[in-house]
Formats: structure tokens, C-alpha cells, sequence
């Protein structure tokens, strides 16, 4: 196209009416919001496989001047798309909104589940937080999500069984789909639940309109349960209060390779106990270390170790990767089918070591073939990531209750008919 043309094009653009002006600028927002949304979507579809040399070696700069950049370049270098991330983190505290059912049973539903320690504590500190946040309105007409408060960890507590939890949860959704317009909206997928014991997905399991429908958090994010990454939200399993300070910038004390304690209920653990447990630089026990050896045995070997190993158990999820990251034990993910917790925010790839359970047969080659520099460098990248793994009460500013709402934020957009 000659110039000629293109200024006989502008001129004639420019003597148009007002209206086609305002139709330019809202196709120019519409082309902006759909290139935002690619590249949101593009972090969400990322995936946490991938070689050991390649990824590791990719990871550490050719230039040994890493360890002395500026720590907002290296903090960053943990996001897949860091500006994306702090414009909608900021857009999230500003204008998130939910709505809490009131509704049902008090001794079961719209309560902090049954403590907030322990494995499964990330259940109750989310209920906690969520009603003492700014997120929440008592105005369902502002809300942008739908927070069902369903607590199966307050029901396995009460020796309810599985069958009847699976029907006190299909009443109370059939009840609030009765009374409320708001679930027939979007079919449900502008409401949400949380739990992060494995009870609380096989209650859950046999209530299809919550399992393909609404969005699931839980600690168990596995395929073979149902969970849908673009829908769903995997919820860090988080051993709170840790029972030792965070660890950091302690890498000469890490002399240890690698390590893992603890019952061998997966087939992934009775493997790795076999194949290493008499190995002299992998500290591999086929039970967990019993309280009888001294105080904080088990909490003091992460203290020493470069490698901590995190096996699935009965599921894909275990609390040992947050203990791994809070301690500031590099976390070896040994879990096949595992939408890691974060996993489209955060580059797994910078702060742990990811493998195939097949890959258990060469941990020892793997683990050693990762330099001490590299080390440094992963080890650096955890400590800045705790934070994100660590939930408080009242909540800060990017711990993991916030991390959860961010991941919540993302799955707001639906379709109301």
C-alpha cells in the first residue's frame, strides 16, 4: 500500500462521524483486554515438566553475577509474567468481592473447621481469613464470586461417614440452588469451595454439580480425582505452626545430599524406601522418625539437607513440600499428575527440582549432577517464595491466603444466563 493511500485512508477516518471514533477505541480496548487475557491464560497452561539438565541449566544465568543482581530482579524471575501478576494483584485487592452462604447447619457449615493446626490447617485459616478480610460483602449483588462453606473436616470430626456427608453436602448446594437465584446464573461456576483434607474431595466427589461446575480448592489436585486445572485451584497443604523458624542463607550448613522420612502408603514411597534406603549420601528412612530419638528430630534434618524428597502419599499432595520450602530444603517433587499449588504464578522450575516417578531409579545421578552454584541459586529463589506457603491470622500481603484469592480472581470471568 503506497503512502498516498494510507493518507487518503486517515483522511477519510478522520472526517467520519464521532460514533465511529468511539467504535475504534472500544475494538482497541476489546484487542487490549484479549491480549491480556492470552497471556494470562498462556501462565495458566504452563506445565512443570520438564528435563533436569536442560530446565536447570537454563535456570542459572552464564554470567556468575546472578547472586549480586538487585533482589526485585531475581524476586520477579520467580513469576512466569511478574507485571501481569502486580497489575492484577492490585486490581484484586482493590475490587474482589465474595459472598458467604449464611445458611445451614452452624455446627457444620459457616465455621472454622475443627483447628487450625496441623496438616490440614490451610482449610481453617482460609475460613478465618475470608470472613475477617476486605474481600467479603454482605451484598450478594456485588459479589463476584460465591464462597460455599462447606467444612468436611468439622463433619470427619463429628464420625460422620462418607456416605453421609455426601448427603448433607448434595442438600445444603440443592437448598441455597432452592432459595438463592445466584447458582442458576452461571450454573455454579461463580461459586466456590474449600477443603483440604482428603475427606473433603471424596464428599465432595459424588455431588456432580459441584465437582463440574463450581470451583474446587483443595490440597488434592490430582487428574485422576477430577480436578480441572483452568477451573480449579490447587491449595498448598501447608503443616502449620511450623514447629522451627524459617530457614535461609544457611547453604554451609547443608551438607547433607538428600532426604526423606515417613510411611509408605503410595507405591512412588515403597519404591524410593527400597531403592535408597541403604544408600550413605541419601538419608532415606521407610518410617517416620519417631519422637523417641530427641526433640524436633525430623524438623532439624531439613536444616541440614540440600535435597528434600516429596513423594505422593495417598495422594498426589503432601505437607512435606511446604515444610521442604519453609525450612528452605530444596523440594524434589516425586509426584506424577500434580498441579503444583501456584503453579501458573509461580516458575517451580527456579526453587525446586521436578521429577517423573520413574525417575526414582536415578535420584542419586540427578540430585548430584546439580552443581553446588545451581544449588545456590535454587536455594536463594526458595527463601524468597516462603512467604507465599506461610498463612497468617490476621493475613499479609502475599502470604498464601492471598496467593489462593489471586488464583480465585483469575476463575472470576464467567457467563451468567
Amino acid at each position: 500500500m503506497t503512502v498516498v493511500k494510507l493518507l487518503q485512508q486517515q483522511q477519510a477516518v478522520s472526517s467520519q462521524p464521532m460514533c465511529s471514533l468511539k467504535g475504534s477505541l472500544l475494538s482497541l480496548a476489546i484487542l487490549t483486554l484479549i491480549s491480556f487475557t492470552y497471556l494470562s491464560f498462556n501462565s495458566l497452561h504452563s506445565s512443570p515438566s520438564a528435563s533436569i539438565p536442560a530446565r536447570l541449566s537454563a535456570s542459572i544465568p552464564a554470567d556468575s553475577s546472578y547472586a549480586s543482581d538487585p533482589p526485585e530482579h531475581q524476586l520477579s524471575d520467580l513469576y512466569h509474567t511478574p507485571e501481569i501478576f502486580r497489575l492484577n494483584y492490585g486490581e484484586m485487592e482493590r475490587n474482589f468481592k465474595v459472598y458467604i452462604y449464611p445458611d445451614g447447619d452452624p455446627n457444620t457449615f459457616y465455621q472454622t473447621p475443627r483447628k487450625l493446626t496441623g496438616k490440614y490447617a490451610s482449610e481453617g485459616y482460609f475460613f478465618q481469613n475470608i470472613r475477617e478480610s476486605r474481600f467479603r460483602t454482605l451484598d450478594p449483588d456485588q459479589a463476584h464470586l460465591f464462597f460455599i462453606p462447606i467444612s468436611c473436616h468439622k463433619m470427619r470430626g463429628k464420625g460422620t461417614s462418607y456416605e453421609n456427608m455426601t448427603v448433607i453436602v448434595q442438600n445444603y448446594v440443592d437448598s441455597l440452588i432452592a432459595k438463592y437465584p445466584y447458582w442458576n446464573r452461571t450454573l455454579g461456576a461463580d461459586h466456590f469451595f474449600v477443603t483440604c483434607h482428603d475427606v473433603g474431595v471424596r464428599a465432595t466427589e459424588g455431588v456432580p454439580l459441584l465437582v463440574k461446575n463450581a470451583i474446587r480448592v483443595v490440597c488434592s489436585p490430582s487428574y485422576d480425582v477430577g480436578f480441572i486445572p483452568h477451573k480449579d485451584v490447587a491449595l498448598p497443604q501447608v503443616l502449620q505452626p511450623f514447629a522451627l523458624p524459617a530457614g535461609g542463607n544457611d547453604v554451609e550448613n547443608r551438607t547433607r545430599l538428600g532426604f526423606w522420612a515417613g510411611h509408605r502408603n503410595s507405591k512412588i514411597r515403597v519404591i524410593l524406601a527400597r531403592v535408597w534406603e541403604n544408600d550413605t549420601e541419601l538419608d532415606i528412612s521407610n518410617n517416620r522418625i519417631s519422637r523417641a530419638t530427641g526433640h524436633l528430630v525430623y524438623q532439624k534434618r531439613f536444616y541440614k539437607t540440600k535435597f528434600c524428597i516429596c513423594p505422593g502419599g495417598s495422594q498426589v499432595n503432601s505437607a512435606r513440600i511446604a515444610d521442604s520450602i519453609h525450612y528452605g530444603c530444596i523440594p524434589v517433587i516425586l509426584s506424577n499428575y500434580y498441579d503444583l499449588p501456584f503453579n501458573d504464578i509461580l516458575d517451580w522450575h527456579k526453587f525446586a527440582v521436578i521429577l517423573k516417578e520413574t525417575d526414582v531409579y536415578q535420584l542419586k545421578e540427578i540430585l548430584k549432577g546439580i552443581s553446588q552454584e545451581e544449588f545456590v541459586v535454587l536455594h536463594n529463589n526458595l527463601v524468597k517464595v516462603q512467604k507465599h506457603f506461610q498463612w497468617n491470622s490476621p493475613p499479609i500481603k502475599h502470604d498464601a491466603f492471598h496467593m489462593v484469592m489471586y488464583e480465585l480472581w483469575l476463575r472470576h470471568h464467567v457467563i451468567k444466563y
